[in-house]
């Protein structure tokens, strides 16, 4: 007499099911873990900014690039030998400067900006904005909040 093997099996299409089910149950457990940390993985302000070389730019912006992670203000600022020179400021994103106030319509090119940041540390013209005053007059935090810039009471949130 065959041996008679009575354990319940389930059909293979039903473990097909079981294995796709477990398979996409990773994954979307996996894109929740991914989306749940926070977005701030990118360079801090230290690792290419020099808070010992505060600047001052006055100058006439020549383009905003409202991009993200960062803002981009570029501006020529006249040196004191007259030499004009093209300086690339760093902004905060785009959404935080929008919930400060700003818009990208705020910065047509050849208006005059004053920009208070710190210089780049490999010497280029390039820095990190903390403020901006338009030409009308209009004061704005430029900078981004909790990258490890010098807390000097331009940024409101670490007030």
């Amino acid at each position: 007499m065959p041996f008679l093997d009575f354990t319940p099996r389930a059909p293979a299409r039903h473990l097909r099911r079981i294995a796709v089910s477990g398979r996409a149950m990773t994954i979307a457990l996996g894109v929740a873990l991914w989306t749940a940390v926070p977005g701030s993985a990118h360079h801090s302000f230290s690792a290419e900014f020099d808070f010992n070389q505060p600047i001052v730019l006055k100058g006439t912006l020549t383009r905003m690039e409202w991009v993200n992670p960062h803002g981009w203000l570029y501006l020529d600022v006249k040196e004191a030998d007259g030499k004009i020179v093209n300086w690339a400021v760093e902004a905060g994103n785009p959404n935080a400067l929008l919930r400060r106030g700003l818009r990208s319509t705020d910065f047509p090119a050849g208006i005059e900006v004053s920009i208070t940041g710190f210089r780049s540390k490999n010497g280029t013209p390039t820095a990190n904005g903390r403020t901006v005053t338009l030409a009308d007059g209009r004061d704005f935090f430029l900078g981004s909040s909790g990258t490890g810039a010098p807390k000097d009471g331009a940024d409101r949130e670490e007030r």
